[in-house]
């Protein structure tokens, strides 16, 4: 197998232009297709200023078959990365949600099968595991369950056993059952079966990256449904306090995207991987009232504290980090920047940026639509 030209569908987003850059950086030629969408790129469809010249950008719709059709044509190996991304967002825009992620995908690889590319990696979610794994007072380890809407409106927040005792997390392997607690974790979890039960049945060596929370520069800052990390940056960028679901102790592992992008790229050359659902997260926990803390103290706003809200948002869970155990060992892969060092590239990146923060208008629209208790 000789792999040099590779598609990225979703090519100019934020995960997608790092690992544009990766791939360049290791001698492949990169063609992204993208719809840039203006919940993410802003108005006018223009090219971003950071993708890299070297990546040959076509704009175009993966629903859209003639487009996916061009897009590749000439080339070895496929990234599926394009996804319309949120859970919250994706509660209420169903049918958005469903015709870009479920029949996007449809449309990607009935094209692929045509063209017979010799790899595919298709992006998936961590939030397909709903609850992470957690040990119980015996000391057993097992899936946590999702919290009921009754305990949730007692602003009982920690997963509990069934004789009520709350249980302590641990780290997630990919053994976890799945269980889907928004319509965009229903949506990645049909993503990465169907581009895995196709890759099998027609022998095309598929891979599933199930990522956690990436953190890094280049994320859309006025997008109110994107990584919590910009979510928080665009509100401290407008003077206002980041918002913080439920108490802010709930538990969530941040990669930063040059780790993903480089995972990426391992999974494409390693044919241990062939076949595999692999999770890719930096293997640690930190709470989002921490995170929020330390994205304040970064950006100089160091008497900012969150805004805890003790609100819970529907499709949320409390619990989930990363064992990274597997991509270890088929991968050979290591998280290499630091949590302090990647928070300190993105406070550089975001000195002089500009955002609209939509925080608000985004809790608002949820609230308004019974999706918060």
């Amino acid at each position: 197998m000789s792999i040099r030209s590779v598609l990225i569908t979703g090519g100019a987003g934020f995960i997608g232009s790092h690992l544009a850059d990766e791939l360049l950086a290791h001698g492949y030629r990169v063609r992204a297709l993208d719809n840039l969408t203006p919940q993410v790129h802003g108005e006018g469809k223009k090219r971003p200023s950071y993708l890299a010249k070297e990546v040959e950008l076509q704009i175009g719709d993966v629903r859209d078959g003639a487009a996916v059709e061009r897009a590749l044509e000439g080339m070895d190996a496929v990234f599926h990365f394009a996804a319309a991304v949120g859970v919250g967002q994706s509660m209420y825009d169903v049918e958005h949600y469903t015709s870009v992620n479920n029949l996007g995908t449809a449309v990607v690889f009935e094209k692929i099968l045509k063209r017979k590319v010799q790899k595919v990696v298709v992006a998936s979610s961590m939030s397909v595991y709903g609850e992470g794994m957690f040990r119980d007072a015996e000391g057993v380890v097992r899936a946590g369950q999702g919290r009921s809407l009754e305990q949730l409106k007692k602003a009982e927040w920690e997963v509990q056993d069934e004789q009520g005792r709350v249980l302590s997390p641990v780290p997630t392997p990919e053994t976890k059952p799945v269980t889907l607690e928004s319509i965009y974790a229903l949506s990645k979890y049909d993503q990465e079966r169907m581009c895995l039960l196709l890759g099998r049945a027609y022998d095309i060596p598929t891979v599933a990256m199930r990522f956690f929370n990436v953190f890094g520069t280049r994320q859309a800052l006025s997008n109110p449904y994107t990584g919590v990390l910009a979510i928080f940056a665009s509100r401290l960028l407008n003077g206002n306090r980041p918002l913080v679901f439920e108490d802010g102790k709930q538990m969530r592992d941040f990669v930063s995207v040059k780790d993903i992008a480089r995972a990426c790229r391992l999974a494409l050359e390693k044919s241990e991987a062939n076949g595999r659902v692999l999770n890719v997260g930096s293997g640690r926990a930190r709470s989002i009232e921490e995170i929020a803390r330390d994205m304040a103290n970064v950006m100089g706003k160091k008497g900012v504290v969150p805004e805890i809200t003790g609100k819970y948002r529907m499709g949320d869970i409390r619990h989930c980090f990363a064992d990274i155990s597997l991509a270890r060992d088929v991968l050979g892969f290591e998280p290499n920047v630091d949590w302090a060092d990647g928070l300190a590239e993105l406070a550089l990146w975001l000195d002089g940026q500009v955002a609209k923060d939509r925080a608000a208008e985004a809790r608002a629209e949820l609230e308004a639509r019974g999706l918060t208790l």
